[in-house]
């Protein structure tokens, strides 16, 4: 690797590390030995998992509960209700969060699967080579010509920042079953 590389790899590592990536000089090396726009798939799916529960934060469940209790008609209030019952009949919280956190993962490599098109739906089977998604990063300079963004669904556990990859969170004296 020649020294312009090394000092690219080395300024882009620092970015990745200020955004929180595991490893940052491997985001930076692949997107400059290779070509991938890893800094803008990275940036993507950090936000995408901005966007799902924090397994360290259950107040969403008492507001969706608020939410449900005064527009019980209202879009999405039976995730309200639902939450409602559990917490009467006991439900642990924390079990609460790891349910949903997963279920909304589970969407977000859905959906990256789909813009990759690693998953086709059925009923796009006949229409396959007419209709394709893809998520481009488009770069401010108007220099570069407009990138697709690939293999999201390769980091989407990578990214969990948990750092989990969405395995179960250890289990601690002081929960309750």
């Amino acid at each position: 690797m020649s020294s312009k590389d090394n000092a690219a790899i080395s300024k882009l590592a620092k970015v990745f590390r200020k955004l929180g990536a595991n490893d940052p000089e491997g985001w930076a090396k692949s997107q400059v030995s290779e070509g991938i726009p890893q800094l803008a798939r990275f940036a993507f799916l950090k936000a995408a998992w901005q966007e799902i529960v924090d397994d360290a934060d259950a107040s969403w469940i008492s507001s969706d509960v608020e939410e449900y209790e005064q527009r019980p008609d209202a879009p999405y209030s039976g995730a309200g209700r639902a939450l409602k019952r559990m917490k009467q009949l006991g439900v642990n919280e924390n079990d609460i969060v790891d349910l949903v956190r997963a279920k909304q993962a589970n969407l977000l490599f859905n959906f990256c699967s789909l813009l990759d098109g690693a998953s086709i739906p059925e009923f796009m089977e006949e229409i396959e080579s007419q209709v394709a998604w893809v998520l481009m990063n488009i770069p401010e300079s108007g220099v570069e010509e407009p990138k697709a963004i690939g293999g999201l669904l390769e980091s989407v556990l990578e990214t969990d920042p948990s750092g989990r990859e969405m395995r179960p969170r250890p289990e601690s004296p002081k929960r309750k079953t």
